[in-house]
C-alpha cells in the first residue's frame, strides 16, 4: 500500500486544525466573572 494514505490524511488533518485555530482566535473572549448587578436592597 504505497498510496500515501497516512500522509495525505495527516496533511488534511493539519489543514482542518489550522482552520479551527484561526476561527477560534477570532471569537470574542468571555469575561471570567459575570457582572453582578448593584444590590437594590441597600
Amino acid at each position: 500500500m504505497a498510496d500515501n494514505f497516512l500522509e495525505r490524511h495527516y496533511v488534511e488533518y493539519e489543514q482542518r486544525k489550522a482552520d479551527y485555530i484561526r476561527r477560534k482566535r477570532h471569537l470574542p473572549k468571555m469575561p471570567h466573572r459575570p457582572e453582578r448587578p448593584d444590590d437594590e436592597a441597600l
